[in-house]
């Protein structure tokens, strides 16, 4: 008789809105209990998803299960790194970055029924001044947003294009001096951003043709914009096309050395941190293992009603911006009126 493969369940209770109560009763009844010996523990307080995730790998546990958001998946994941112990994830905060990609539901029996099937493979992560990340990190306009985002009252893609309209106007570019594989180039950039999946989370795409196991990650540096370019970009942002935009430029490397002038905000998968002026990025190609979805790729997106209901508003936008500049003067009053009416218009 084989033997059974443990698992353990973190469970984060305050990540996301949703109560995660009924959750090992899920899993009581969705897991297989001839074919796993399942553990749920809950988190209490910040680090405590690493304490537990880390002494499970010593454990030799099979894989570690993070249920909640995108800090909670980093951290867990974090802990996960060079062992055999896999990363599983039950998406229930309000980005789902790397579940996105993935494609891992974001309904809770469901993406436990991809536990139960168990299919492991290894993938990319990446690492920052020493910090690991799994989907995206950055610097500048970026670590910006990710500040804003954290202080924001409420969460999810309304929130974060608002951040993107309201605060991108306020944010002063900074020169950044980049080196890679190919030699040095320097950039006056909003944003500098590295990833190793496709999204920040909230189907928000800075990356549309990340992959996991490439051993490379996708470089985005986002030139300077006006007022009239930022609903473009959020638009770009959720419709996958952000490469195609003139202020965009992407490449892709191993590894990268990045020098400011000053020190500041970076973030890693959406967590900001303070730094200094030299930042170092590297991908760690096939360095966690993961339980992916067995039915799909990780390149393939899952259609789902916030993303439509963006494109149907974006795929208008031109025409809402020409319309509003033909009824106001030009100067502020054009630009603050822009983007009241176009915060109005998402939230509707």
């Amino acid at each position: 008789m084989s033997t059974k493969k443990r698992i353990i369940f973190i469970v984060n209770p305050i990540s996301g809105t949703a109560s995660k109560e009924h959750i090992p009763e899920q899993i009581a009844e969705v897991m297989d209990a001839e074919r796993f010996d399942c553990e749920v523990r809950f988190t209490e307080y910040r680090g405590h998803a690493a304490e537990i995730a880390r002494e499970a790998a010593k454990d030799s546990v099979d894989v570690v299960v993070a249920v909640g958001g995108d800090g909670t998946v980093n951290e867990v994941a974090r802990s996960l790194v060079h062992t055999d112990t896999a990363l599983g994830i039950i998406p229930c905060g309000s980005g789902n970055g790397l579940a996105r990609h993935l494609c891992i539901p974001l309904n809770v029996t469901k993406a436990l029924e991809l536990i139960n099937a168990c299919q492991i493979e290894a993938f990319d992560y990446g690492v920052i001044n020493g910090l690991p990340f799994f989907c995206t990190c950055g610097m500048g306009f970026d670590a910006f947003i990710s500040l804003k985002f954290a202080e924001a009252g409420k969460r999810g893609p309304i929130t974060y294009v608002e951040n993107v309209l309201k605060e991108g106007l306020k944010y002063k570019p900074e020169t950044y001096e980049i080196v890679d594989d190919t030699g040095t180039s320097r950039y006056k950039a909003f944003l500098i951003a590295c990833a190793n999946a496709s999204q920040y989370g909230n189907n928000a795409y800075i990356a549309p043709g990340a992959t996991m196991k490439d051993g490379e990650m996708d470089v985005i540096v986002m030139e300077p914009f006006t007022a009239l370019d930022a609903p473009q970009i959020a638009a770009d942002l959720f419709m996958k096309t952000l490469g195609n935009n003139s202020k965009i430029k992407t490449f892709r490397t191993r590894s990268l050395h990045i020098h400011r002038k000053e020190a500041g905000a970076i973030h890693y998968d959406g967590d900001p941190i303070m730094t200094d002026n030299d930042i170092d990025v590297y991908i760690e190609h096939l360095g966690i293992k993961i339980v992916a979805n067995p039915e799909v790729s990780e390149d393939e997106a899952q259609p789902n009603q916030v993303l439509n209901a963006f494109s149907d508003f974006f795929n208008n936008i031109n025409n809402v911006r020409e319309d509003i500049t033909q009824d106001i003067e030009k100067g502020g009053r054009k630009i603050q009126a822009i983007n009241k009416v176009l915060l109005r218009k998402l939230r509707n």
